[in-house]
């Protein structure tokens, strides 16, 4: 059986990047634009990262 560690750890990777995204982005007039751009990015790229780790762990076709 697999471990939860790596996908409990991962998670909490890429919550610290979203909160730096929202923190450290310049006052300006498209700060939102941005914040939402950095923070649907890491969420994706976690997402896309969390389906294959699991498509491995669990695979449509197993072997016989």
């Amino acid at each position: 059986m697999a471990s939860v560690i790596p996908i409990v750890f991962i998670l909490a990777v890429v919550l610290g990047l979203i909160a730096c995204g929202y923190l450290f982005v310049p006052k300006g007039p498209h700060q939102t634009t941005i914040r939402t751009a950095i923070m649907l990015t890491f969420a994706s790229c976690y997402l896309m990262w969390m389906v294959t780790y699991m498509a491995q762990l669990h695979p449509l076709i197993s072997k016989s």
